[in-house]
């Protein structure tokens, strides 16, 4: 059992992934060879994203009891596995996924029966036992789930914490959390019954015969009481986050960060140890962002030394625009030499992208987005503000209080198109897509806190049913981006459209159609959406003048009983609305175009 960053295997943990070899995995009732350390893709653009929580995704021993309804309101573990899920994985990538990302999979307090979701860790080296199948197999198990998805095809991205542990002390007088506070807080470590004791104040101070493995924190080399901030609940001001425990991640040993030192060192190990992909960042936005450079650049140099040349990293930063960019990339005018994050989730398009997509706000929310990216992103973007290797995109996930599809009980509802629109939109504008766990089989859950959207998948009746309308709409959706290097790659242009072939521009009205092209080299894609739940839309959009031709024909990729638009005209003597402001009248090409309330079409030149 680990319990220091000096013990020996942990070492020989490092030894072994330098060593290029392979391994055997077995998936089903065959074997397949893989190379550890397993390849990064070349382009994460090339891959969509399953996010997918373990306590509630799949538990191979069945479905949980009773006393816990899979779809209400539950703050404790419910079972899941990590044998449960790797028993879904052809699922996932049957589905269309290209990575998983697996709710933090380090080891909690074992006393809190409240962090079945993983972001309250106590020991920073070992999994969780709680996903293990049997006693002591956890990290067995593990790695042979990461083994199975990288020998279907399946990158592994892990979701980690850097600004706090877990509830490993209490506030004296206070108990789990504190209010604020601008001085440190007297405080009392909790032994392995996660009673917080008086006579465990300094855990310096603590005997070694008493420093158990669930008790206090780990590795031994965060177990100094000045590595956390003791200032009761405070968040990004500085603080705990609720009762989980902020670090001192700028404290200082001379010119040593001993608490960074140590982070950076028990994840480079995690990718040692388990072969995985990338890691997704918890809270970024609440350590200093010299932190934040520093550990993706670690974690980058360390996987490259192994043979991962794109190990991806990308932060939660639940912000807008301004914030994310001081973390990812490289900006040209920072005068420091490390280079940030590789992405953040886009929280920027989260905020516009499902209201606009049910109706309830004009398109040119979404729009304005890409403009204001443009502007702020300026230093860091690729040709034309190309974005997309730098935002995770989704429609919802686990930390909000309802999903994207606005169902109020089981089975079909007639706004269920809503959903394909939305992942269709998703999927065709730049970015990494991600999808949350049960979209694909309808989840609805909307209530008063994040444990409504945070459901037992497997307690679902026809759970992980491949002939359900929403995935088998994905998986078509995926199978279109998959073959269109331009949904991937292209430059976008949002297109303005109208409905008599003359007054041309972006819906400003809710609902609205929203319309955009993505081009790479002589290659345009066009998406088409119309969020109105009841009228049809007739009408023209403008596509490119120079790659089309007048005759050409677009077709619909994205399902049968679609309109076909009319052929590709020229017209002049027009009033265009363009994006950027400005007002032209011409020559212009365009097609005519007819969808339903509620129909995307995904267009594309015949081959």
């Amino acid at each position: 059992m680990l319990l220091s960053l000096d013990d020996p295997l942990l070492q020989s943990a490092f030894d072994q992934a330098a060593k290029s070899a392979t391994r055997t995995v077995k998936v089903g009732a065959k074997s397949r060879k893989i190379t550890t350390p397993f390849p990064s893709p070349q382009d994460w653009r090339d891959v969509w994203i399953y996010f997918l929580m373990l306590d509630r995704f799949n538990r191979a021993d069945g479905k949980p009891p009773a006393s816990m309804p899979h779809d209400k309101p539950f703050g404790e573990f419910q079972g899941g596995t990590f044998n449960g899920v790797r028993e879904r994985l052809k699922y996932i990538k049957d589905l269309g996924a290209g990575a998983i990302w697996l709710s933090p999979v380090l080891k909690n307090c074992q006393s809190d029966r409240g962090t079945f979701h993983g972001y309250g860790i106590q020991d920073f080296l070992r999994p969780e036992p709680r996903f293990a199948s049997a006693p002591g197999k956890e990290e067995d198990e593990l790695r042979a789930l990461v083994d199975e998805a990288h020998a279907l095809g399946l990158y592994v991205i892990f979701d980690i914490v850097l600004n706090h542990a877990g509830d490993v002390f209490g506030y004296k007088d206070f108990g789990a959390s504190a209010p604020g506070s601008p001085g440190t807080l007297p405080i009392e470590w909790r032994n392995e019954s996660g009673q917080a004791r008086p006579d465990f104040p300094v855990i310096e101070d603590i005997p070694a015969a008493r420093r158990k493995p669930d008790a206090l924190v780990w590795p031994a080399e965060l177990q100094r009481n000045n590595f956390f901030r003791r200032k009761g609940k405070g968040a990004e001001e500085g603080g705990d986050f609720e009762s989980l425990k902020e670090f001192v991640t700028d404290a200082r040993d001379g010119r040593i960060f001993p608490v960074r030192n140590a982070l950076i060192l028990a994840y480079q190990y995690a990718i040692a140890r388990y072969d995985v992909d990338g890691f997704r960042i918890d809270t970024l936005k609440y350590v200093e962002r010299d932190f934040a450079q520093a550990f993706g650049n670690a974690m980058r140099e360390y996987a490259l030394s192994i043979g991962k040349k794109n190990f991806f990293s990308y932060g939660e930063v639940f912000d807008g625009e301004e914030r994310i960019a001081e973390f990812i990339g490289r900006n040209t005018r920072d005068a420091g030499e490390l280079v940030g994050v590789d992405a953040a989730l886009d929280f920027p398009l989260f905020f516009r992208l499902p209201a606009v997509a049910k109706g309830f706000a004009p398109p040119t929310g979404v729009i304005d987005v890409f403009r204001r990216r443009k502007e702020i992103e300026r230093d860091i973007l690729s040709s034309h503000g190309e974005a997309g290797r730098f935002f995770v995109t989704f429609l919802d996930n686990h930390d909000m209080k309802e999903r994207f599809r606005g169902a109020s009980a089981d089975g079909p509802d007639p706004f269920d198109p809503q959903v394909i629109l939305g992942i269709a939109v998703l999927f065709g504008l730049q970015g990494i897509p991600c999808l949350y766990y049960g979209t694909e089989q309808g989840l609805h859950g909307r209530g008063s806190s994040d444990q409504f959207v945070r459901e037992a998948l497997w307690g679902k009746p026809g759970a992980f049913d491949v002939n359900h309308l929403f995935y088998k709409a994905i998986k078509l959706l995926s199978d279109i981006r998959n073959a269109e290097p331009a949904l991937r790659y292209g430059r976008l242009y949002f297109r303005p459209i109208s409905g008599d072939g003359i007054h041309f521009g972006t819906s400003p009205f809710a609902p609205g159609v929203l319309a955009f092209s993505r081009i790479l080299n002589n290659r345009e894609v066009l998406v088409v959406a119309n969020a109105n739940t009841q009228g049809d839309f007739q009408g023209h959009v403008l596509v490119d003048f120079f790659i089309n031709h007048d005759g050409g024909q677009f077709r619909v990729l994205n399902g049968p009983g679609a309109s076909t638009p009319e052929p590709v005209e020229t017209r002049s003597g027009l009033e265009i609305n363009e994006i950027d402001g400005g007002v032209t009248a011409g020559p212009a090409r365009m097609i005519r175009v007819s969808l339903r309330s509620m129909e995307v079409q995904i267009l594309a030149t015949q081959d």
